[in-house]
């Protein structure tokens, strides 16, 4: 039985579709104060546009040659090497984000997403950010057909 004491997930999700609502995103929940994960940032191109919105920004990629181009091509951003399911890892760069991209293109199909909702899951519940936001066409689909439900005692 629910009470109290039990932990309530307070990360707001934002699910967009392709790159350009993924970016479209950038004015409307980025502000100067945020300290931004992007996981799968490959060559950086829109970790730089977080970057020019925050206060600190880290992109991320599982592919090292994709990290180190994007830090050829960007010598003033943060960027490492992670695999996204690896959340101690990501606890390991020290920082208390506050937002978290994510842009995953392999987990685009509708039978991954049993794997988006635990990756956000899992970085909501370990990372605790205010906002995820994360580019999956399956999960908006999906969203886009859940209604929750308020009973009178919510």
């Amino acid at each position: 039985m629910a009470n109290e004491k039990q932990f309530k997930l307070k990360t707001k999700f934002v699910a967009t579709r392709n790159v350009k609502e993924y970016r479209a995103t950038i004015p409307v929940w980025v502000t100067e104060e945020d300290v931004i994960l992007e996981i799968g940032c490959e060559w950086g191109t829109t970790t730089v546009l977080l970057a020019e919105r925050c206060k600190e920004v880290i992109g991320t990629d599982v592919s090292l040659e994709c990290i180190e181009r994007a830090k050829k091509r960007h010598p003033g951003i943060r960027f490492e090497v992670l695999d996204a399911f690896d959340v101690r890892a990501a606890l390991d760069f020290g920082e208390q984000f506050t937002k978290i991209y994510i842009d995953i293109s392999g987990f685009s199909g509708y039978r991954s997403l049993l794997d988006v909702i635990a990756l956000l899951t899992m970085y909501g519940t370990v990372l605790r950010p205010e906002a995820i936001v994360i580019k999956s066409g399956a999960l908006k689909h999906f969203a886009s057909h859940c209604i929750p439900w308020r009973s009178g005692g919510d």
